[in-house]
């Protein structure tokens, strides 16, 4: 099996995704401590060391925290691009010049047989942008911390074989939530992140012949629940005609706990 991935963690206390080829590994983000995402390789039976790069989406500590650490220990090469790169150096700590690389938004990149395509989202952060992964006419979208899902978006990462979608929140869990007003509004806008129902609305747009497993990522710790969201996407998928079970099926993601390494 020459493709297989896992995401390692995900929500709103810590991210990361890991991809491979039969030549290729990438991990995109480690927002975990150096510990934590050395204890999650050890669940999947892959080591750190070597990993051909590590992608960062943004800046925001919960995709950052472990970045600088597991660069200066494993001297990895590290992908951002510019307007990231300075927005997040302040965070990750001093990383040599020669594994520090540029990866602009809107393009693709070829780490050997495994073509990865940048997009930007709409996120409170200075150049955000997630990445659809290319190998022998396999593809696998990651989509998470994004306001809305636009038509540019949907059209990048239609019809994918396996979907790490955002489904981050219920709305009235939010809105009656304790966090403070300025907090629920910037969650909510724009340019934070995607509910249960907003997520599954998109998903209906892209959603393709081909597609056999759909993740629900980057759940709120307090804002959501993994039943709930199962359950939200469910419902607005089943209305849309689509069969899950038979079509494709839907999975969970965890902050902790990383899901099994899974060939396409």
């Amino acid at each position: 099996m020459s493709l297989q991935f896992s995401v390692l963690a995900s929500g709103s206390t810590g991210n990361a995704f890991y991809i491979e080829t039969n030549e290729q590994s990438i991990l995109v983000d480690a927002g975990l401590s150096g510990k934590q995402m050395e204890r999650l390789f050890l669940q999947i039976d892959r080591s750190i060391s070597n990993l051909s790069g590590i992608l960062v989406t943004h800046e925001h500590v919960d995709h950052i925290k472990g970045i600088g650490v597991l660069a200066r220990k494993y001297q990895l090469p590290i992908y951002a691009n510019a307007k990231t790169w300075s927005a997040m150096e302040s965070k990750v700590g001093e990383i040599p010049t020669e594994q520090k690389f540029i990866f602009d938004m809107g393009k693709v990149k070829s780490f050997g047989n495994l073509d990865i395509e940048s997009f930007g989202v709409s996120h409170d952060a200075a150049e955000p942008m997630f990445y659809v992964f290319h190998h022998e006419g396999n593809k696998i979208a990651l989509i998470t911390d994004t306001g809305y899902v636009s038509d540019r978006m949907k059209g990048i990462i239609n019809n994918a074989d396996v979907f790490v979608f955002e489904s981050n929140h219920d709305v009235d869990m939010l809105r009656m939530g304790k966090y403070p007003w300025n907090i629920k509004r910037r969650i909510l806008s724009d340019v934070g992140h995607v509910s249960n129902e907003d997520a599954a609305i998109a998903m209906t747009e892209v959603i393709g012949d081909r597609t056999k497993r759909i993740y629900l990522a980057h759940l709120s710790q307090d804002n959501n629940m993994k039943d709930l969201a199962r359950m939200a996407v469910s419902q607005t998928l089943e209305s849309k005609g689509f069969i899950i079970g038979e079509q494709f099926n839907l999975y969970d993601t965890d902050p902790n706990q990383p899901t099994k390494l899974i060939a396409v």
